[in-house]
Protein backbone atom coordinates (compact mmCIF):
# COMPACT_ATOMS: atom_id res chain seq x y z
CA UNK A 1 0.00 0.00 0.00
CA UNK A 2 1.12 3.19 -1.03
CA UNK A 3 2.78 5.43 1.96
CA UNK A 4 0.82 8.16 1.22
CA UNK A 5 -2.75 6.34 1.23
CA UNK A 6 -1.53 5.04 5.40
CA UNK A 7 -0.77 8.77 5.76
CA UNK A 8 -4.42 9.94 4.56
CA UNK A 9 -5.76 6.98 6.80
CA UNK A 10 -3.70 7.16 9.27
CA UNK A 11 -4.69 11.23 9.39
CA UNK A 12 -8.28 10.68 9.31
CA UNK A 13 -8.52 8.33 11.77
CA UNK A 14 -6.59 10.74 13.84
CA UNK A 15 -9.51 13.41 13.04
CA UNK A 16 -12.26 10.95 14.02
CA UNK A 17 -10.65 10.28 17.38
CA UNK A 18 -9.83 14.14 17.96
CA UNK A 19 -14.21 14.53 16.95
CA UNK A 20 -14.76 11.94 19.55
CA UNK A 21 -12.85 13.36 22.06
CA UNK A 22 -14.37 17.10 21.43
CA UNK A 23 -17.80 15.87 21.82
CA UNK A 24 -17.82 13.56 24.58
CA UNK A 25 -16.05 17.10 26.22
CA UNK A 26 -18.79 19.14 24.95
CA UNK A 27 -21.04 16.21 26.22
CA UNK A 28 -19.98 16.28 29.54
CA UNK A 29 -20.10 19.99 30.06
CA UNK A 30 -23.80 19.89 28.78
CA UNK A 31 -24.57 17.41 31.23
CA UNK A 32 -26.11 19.16 34.47
CA UNK A 33 -24.33 18.08 37.82
CA UNK A 34 -25.82 20.72 40.34
CA UNK A 35 -29.41 21.20 40.86
CA UNK A 36 -29.19 24.58 39.35
CA UNK A 37 -27.55 24.24 36.02
CA UNK A 38 -31.22 21.36 36.26
CA UNK A 39 -33.01 23.94 37.04
CA UNK A 40 -31.42 26.68 34.35
CA UNK A 41 -31.89 23.47 32.13
CA UNK A 42 -35.82 23.12 32.74
CA UNK A 43 -36.00 27.32 32.09
CA UNK A 44 -34.84 26.57 28.56
CA UNK A 45 -37.34 24.27 27.93
CA UNK A 46 -35.52 21.12 28.10
CA UNK A 47 -38.85 19.55 31.06
CA UNK A 48 -38.10 16.21 29.81
CA UNK A 49 -34.11 15.78 31.27
CA UNK A 50 -34.67 18.58 33.86
CA UNK A 51 -37.41 16.56 35.69
CA UNK A 52 -35.37 13.25 35.95
CA UNK A 53 -32.38 15.21 37.47
CA UNK A 54 -34.41 17.49 39.67
CA UNK A 55 -36.25 14.41 41.29
CA UNK A 56 -32.81 12.55 42.44
CA UNK A 57 -31.01 15.64 43.07
CA UNK A 58 -33.78 17.44 45.80
CA UNK A 59 -32.62 14.78 48.13
CA UNK A 60 -29.57 16.02 48.33
CA UNK A 61 -30.80 19.71 48.43
CA UNK A 62 -30.14 21.69 51.72
CA UNK A 63 -30.54 24.96 50.50
CA UNK A 64 -34.04 26.39 50.89
CA UNK A 65 -33.74 28.94 48.33
CA UNK A 66 -32.26 26.48 46.20
CA UNK A 67 -34.50 23.71 47.13
CA UNK A 68 -37.50 26.13 46.35
CA UNK A 69 -35.99 27.07 42.77
CA UNK A 70 -35.86 23.42 42.28
CA UNK A 71 -39.29 22.21 43.52
CA UNK A 72 -40.88 25.13 41.54
CA UNK A 73 -39.16 23.85 37.51
CA UNK A 74 -40.59 20.31 38.62
CA UNK A 75 -44.07 21.78 39.05
CA UNK A 76 -44.06 24.10 35.92
CA UNK A 77 -41.95 20.71 34.04
CA UNK A 78 -44.58 18.03 35.30
CA UNK A 79 -47.75 20.09 34.32
CA UNK A 80 -46.02 20.62 30.65
CA UNK A 81 -45.29 17.16 30.44
CA UNK A 82 -48.43 15.61 32.17
CA UNK A 83 -46.80 14.22 35.14
CA UNK A 84 -49.72 15.07 37.03
CA UNK A 85 -48.91 12.71 39.83
CA UNK A 86 -44.98 14.34 40.10
CA UNK A 87 -46.91 18.00 39.76
CA UNK A 88 -49.51 17.75 42.80
CA UNK A 89 -46.66 16.03 44.69
CA UNK A 90 -43.91 18.55 44.53
CA UNK A 91 -46.83 21.44 45.07
CA UNK A 92 -48.01 19.43 48.06
CA UNK A 93 -44.43 19.76 49.91
CA UNK A 94 -44.04 23.08 48.35
CA UNK A 95 -47.36 24.26 50.26
CA UNK A 96 -46.21 22.52 53.61
CA UNK A 97 -43.18 23.91 53.51
CA UNK A 98 -44.38 27.51 52.91
CA UNK A 99 -48.34 27.56 52.90
CA UNK A 100 -48.55 31.51 52.88
CA UNK A 101 -46.49 31.57 49.77
CA UNK A 102 -48.15 33.83 47.26
CA UNK A 103 -46.66 31.85 43.95
CA UNK A 104 -47.03 28.32 45.63
CA UNK A 105 -51.00 28.93 45.76
CA UNK A 106 -50.72 30.77 42.33
CA UNK A 107 -49.26 27.61 40.95
CA UNK A 108 -51.80 25.30 43.31
CA UNK A 109 -54.70 27.38 42.04
CA UNK A 110 -53.44 27.10 38.32
CA UNK A 111 -53.03 23.61 38.27
CA UNK A 112 -55.38 22.11 40.18
CA UNK A 113 -58.14 23.86 38.14
CA UNK A 114 -56.07 22.62 35.00
CA UNK A 115 -56.56 19.41 36.32
CA UNK A 116 -60.11 19.77 37.19
CA UNK A 117 -60.78 21.09 33.69
CA UNK A 118 -58.58 17.54 32.24
CA UNK A 119 -60.91 15.25 34.33
CA UNK A 120 -64.16 17.37 33.28
CA UNK A 121 -63.02 16.87 30.00
CA UNK A 122 -62.02 12.97 29.55
CA UNK A 123 -65.50 12.58 31.61
CA UNK A 124 -67.58 14.09 29.19
CA UNK A 125 -64.91 12.25 26.14
CA UNK A 126 -65.30 8.99 27.91
CA UNK A 127 -69.03 8.99 29.32
CA UNK A 128 -71.05 11.36 28.06
CA UNK A 129 -73.98 10.15 29.35
CA UNK A 130 -73.25 9.20 32.77
CA UNK A 131 -75.00 10.69 35.29
CA UNK A 132 -71.64 12.17 36.44
CA UNK A 133 -71.08 14.05 33.35
CA UNK A 134 -74.69 15.32 33.86
CA UNK A 135 -74.05 16.27 37.25
CA UNK A 136 -71.41 18.42 36.19
CA UNK A 137 -73.30 20.10 33.34
CA UNK A 138 -75.70 20.68 36.23
CA UNK A 139 -73.45 21.80 38.63
CA UNK A 140 -71.98 24.31 36.00
CA UNK A 141 -75.45 25.81 35.03
CA UNK A 142 -75.90 26.27 38.49
CA UNK A 143 -73.03 28.23 38.85
CA UNK A 144 -73.97 30.62 36.19
CA UNK A 145 -77.23 31.34 37.83
CA UNK A 146 -79.59 29.06 35.31
CA UNK A 147 -80.93 27.26 37.99
CA UNK A 148 -84.14 26.18 36.32
CA UNK A 149 -81.63 24.33 33.47
CA UNK A 150 -79.62 22.91 36.35
CA UNK A 151 -82.80 21.56 38.41
CA UNK A 152 -84.26 20.05 34.84
CA UNK A 153 -81.25 17.93 34.46
CA UNK A 154 -80.69 17.06 38.52
CA UNK A 155 -84.55 15.67 38.02
CA UNK A 156 -83.73 13.65 35.25
CA UNK A 157 -80.71 12.61 37.06
CA UNK A 158 -83.01 11.20 40.16
CA UNK A 159 -85.36 9.81 37.66
CA UNK A 160 -82.76 7.57 36.22
CA UNK A 161 -80.71 6.95 39.25
CA UNK A 162 -83.31 7.37 42.77
CA UNK A 163 -80.42 6.69 45.06
CA UNK A 164 -77.53 9.35 43.74
CA UNK A 165 -76.71 11.17 47.17
CA UNK A 166 -75.63 15.11 46.64
CA UNK A 167 -78.98 15.60 43.85
CA UNK A 168 -81.84 16.14 46.93
CA UNK A 169 -79.23 18.28 48.65
CA UNK A 170 -78.60 20.23 45.35
CA UNK A 171 -82.07 20.84 44.98
CA UNK A 172 -82.92 21.78 48.04
CA UNK A 173 -80.57 24.51 47.66
CA UNK A 174 -82.08 25.85 44.45
CA UNK A 175 -85.32 25.54 46.11
CA UNK A 176 -84.17 27.85 49.12
CA UNK A 177 -82.70 30.13 46.48
CA UNK A 178 -85.85 30.70 44.67
CA UNK A 179 -87.95 30.91 48.09
CA UNK A 180 -85.83 33.83 49.02
CA UNK A 181 -86.12 35.03 52.49
CA UNK A 182 -90.20 35.66 52.53
CA UNK A 183 -91.33 32.44 50.41
CA UNK A 184 -92.26 28.71 51.64
CA UNK A 185 -89.96 26.61 52.24
CA UNK A 186 -91.93 23.32 51.86
CA UNK A 187 -90.17 22.30 48.50
CA UNK A 188 -86.46 22.88 49.85
CA UNK A 189 -87.17 20.44 53.18
CA UNK A 190 -88.75 18.11 50.97
CA UNK A 191 -85.68 17.63 49.43
CA UNK A 192 -83.63 18.06 52.17
CA UNK A 193 -85.36 15.18 54.08
CA UNK A 194 -85.68 13.25 50.94
CA UNK A 195 -81.51 13.23 50.84
CA UNK A 196 -81.13 11.92 54.29
CA UNK A 197 -83.44 9.23 53.22
CA UNK A 198 -80.67 8.36 50.26
CA UNK A 199 -77.49 9.66 52.90
CA UNK A 200 -78.04 9.48 56.12
CA UNK A 201 -74.44 10.84 56.39
CA UNK A 202 -75.10 13.73 55.13
CA UNK A 203 -74.24 16.55 57.82
CA UNK A 204 -75.02 19.68 55.58
CA UNK A 205 -78.58 18.22 54.88
CA UNK A 206 -79.08 17.50 58.69
CA UNK A 207 -77.76 21.20 59.27
CA UNK A 208 -79.97 23.06 56.78
CA UNK A 209 -83.10 21.01 58.08
CA UNK A 210 -82.39 22.22 61.87
CA UNK A 211 -82.08 25.84 60.48
CA UNK A 212 -85.03 25.87 58.31
CA UNK A 213 -86.32 24.47 61.81
CA UNK A 214 -84.76 27.15 64.27
CA UNK A 215 -86.03 30.29 61.99
CA UNK A 216 -89.44 28.77 62.57
CA UNK A 217 -89.08 28.08 66.44
CA UNK A 218 -89.15 24.48 66.33
CA UNK A 219 -86.81 24.07 68.85
CA UNK A 220 -86.86 20.03 69.22
CA UNK A 221 -86.51 19.91 65.33
CA UNK A 222 -83.70 22.05 65.37
CA UNK A 223 -82.01 20.60 68.57
CA UNK A 224 -81.80 17.21 66.84
CA UNK A 225 -80.93 18.42 63.53
CA UNK A 226 -78.12 19.86 64.59
CA UNK A 227 -77.13 17.31 67.17
CA UNK A 228 -77.20 14.97 63.84
CA UNK A 229 -74.88 17.10 62.27
CA UNK A 230 -72.39 17.32 65.09
CA UNK A 231 -72.56 13.37 65.32
CA UNK A 232 -71.58 12.70 61.75
CA UNK A 233 -69.18 15.19 61.23
CA UNK A 234 -66.95 16.30 64.12
CA UNK A 235 -65.24 19.05 62.87
CA UNK A 236 -68.72 20.71 61.83
CA UNK A 237 -68.06 24.04 63.99
CA UNK A 238 -71.31 25.88 62.64
CA UNK A 239 -73.69 22.74 64.00
CA UNK A 240 -72.28 23.05 67.43
CA UNK A 241 -72.89 27.31 67.55
CA UNK A 242 -76.32 26.56 65.89
CA UNK A 243 -77.02 23.63 68.61
CA UNK A 244 -75.60 25.56 71.76
CA UNK A 245 -77.67 28.70 70.55
CA UNK A 246 -81.11 26.67 69.94
CA UNK A 247 -80.74 24.81 73.48
CA UNK A 248 -80.14 28.60 75.11
CA UNK A 249 -83.37 29.67 73.24
CA UNK A 250 -85.05 26.82 74.41
CA UNK A 251 -84.30 27.70 78.01
CA UNK A 252 -82.08 24.82 78.36
CA UNK A 253 -78.54 26.85 79.31
CA UNK A 254 -76.69 24.13 80.89
CA UNK A 255 -77.14 21.71 78.29
CA UNK A 256 -76.02 24.33 75.72
CA UNK A 257 -72.39 24.98 77.47
CA UNK A 258 -70.63 21.32 76.16
CA UNK A 259 -71.48 22.34 72.26
CA UNK A 260 -70.84 25.97 73.04
CA UNK A 261 -67.43 25.29 74.07
CA UNK A 262 -66.82 22.95 71.60
CA UNK A 263 -67.61 26.08 69.35
CA UNK A 264 -65.09 28.04 70.54
CA UNK A 265 -62.19 25.53 71.00
CA UNK A 266 -62.58 25.16 66.84
CA UNK A 267 -63.39 28.92 66.40
CA UNK A 268 -62.07 31.02 69.05
CA UNK A 269 -61.57 34.32 66.79
CA UNK A 270 -65.46 34.32 66.36
CA UNK A 271 -67.24 36.63 68.77
CA UNK A 272 -70.39 34.85 68.81
CA UNK A 273 -69.13 31.65 70.31
CA UNK A 274 -68.05 33.56 73.30
CA UNK A 275 -71.14 35.15 73.60
CA UNK A 276 -73.74 32.88 73.20
CA UNK A 277 -71.26 30.94 75.77
CA UNK A 278 -71.04 33.94 77.84
CA UNK A 279 -74.78 33.91 78.25
CA UNK A 280 -74.97 29.98 79.22
CA UNK A 281 -72.46 30.31 81.87
CA UNK A 282 -74.34 33.62 83.43
CA UNK A 283 -77.44 31.56 83.22
CA UNK A 284 -76.10 28.67 84.89
CA UNK A 285 -74.54 30.92 88.13
CA UNK A 286 -70.56 30.49 86.41
CA UNK A 287 -70.38 34.23 86.70
CA UNK A 288 -66.21 34.19 86.46
CA UNK A 289 -67.01 31.79 83.29
CA UNK A 290 -69.21 34.55 81.99
CA UNK A 291 -67.00 37.68 82.50
CA UNK A 292 -63.87 35.76 80.49
CA UNK A 293 -66.40 35.15 77.52
CA UNK A 294 -67.02 38.17 77.74
CA UNK A 295 -63.60 39.48 77.66
CA UNK A 296 -63.00 36.91 74.94
CA UNK A 297 -65.96 38.48 72.57
CA UNK A 298 -64.73 41.77 73.39
CA UNK A 299 -61.01 40.61 72.29
CA UNK A 300 -61.96 39.08 69.42
CA UNK A 301 -64.42 41.90 67.87
CA UNK A 302 -61.95 44.26 67.57
CA UNK A 303 -59.73 42.50 65.81
CA UNK A 304 -61.92 41.69 63.20
CA UNK A 305 -64.24 45.04 64.33
CA UNK A 306 -67.07 43.48 63.46
CA UNK A 307 -70.26 42.55 66.31
CA UNK A 308 -71.34 39.41 66.11
CA UNK A 309 -74.62 38.12 67.66
CA UNK A 310 -76.37 35.07 65.55
CA UNK A 311 -74.91 32.47 62.75
CA UNK A 312 -76.18 34.37 60.34
CA UNK A 313 -73.39 34.60 57.46
CA UNK A 314 -71.95 31.25 58.66
CA UNK A 315 -71.19 29.33 55.68
CA UNK A 316 -73.32 25.97 55.57
CA UNK A 317 -70.50 23.11 55.92
CA UNK A 318 -69.75 21.61 52.46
Amino acid sequence: MPLAHNRLIAGAAFVSLAALLVHAQLAARASPTTPQQAIDLAQHGHCKEAVLLLKRMLPQVTDKALKYDARISVVRCAMALDQEQTAADTLLQLKRDEPDNPEILYLATHYFSELGIRAAQQLQAQAPASYQARRLEAEALESQGKNDEAAAIYRKILEDNPKVPGIHYRLGQIALDRAGPNGSTDEAKADFRSEVDVDPSNASAQFVLGELARRAGDWNEAISRFSQATKLDAGFSEAYLALGMSLAASGQFAQAISPLETYVKIQPEDPAGHYQLAIAYSRTGNKDGATREMQLQAQAAARIKSPADTTEGHPVHP
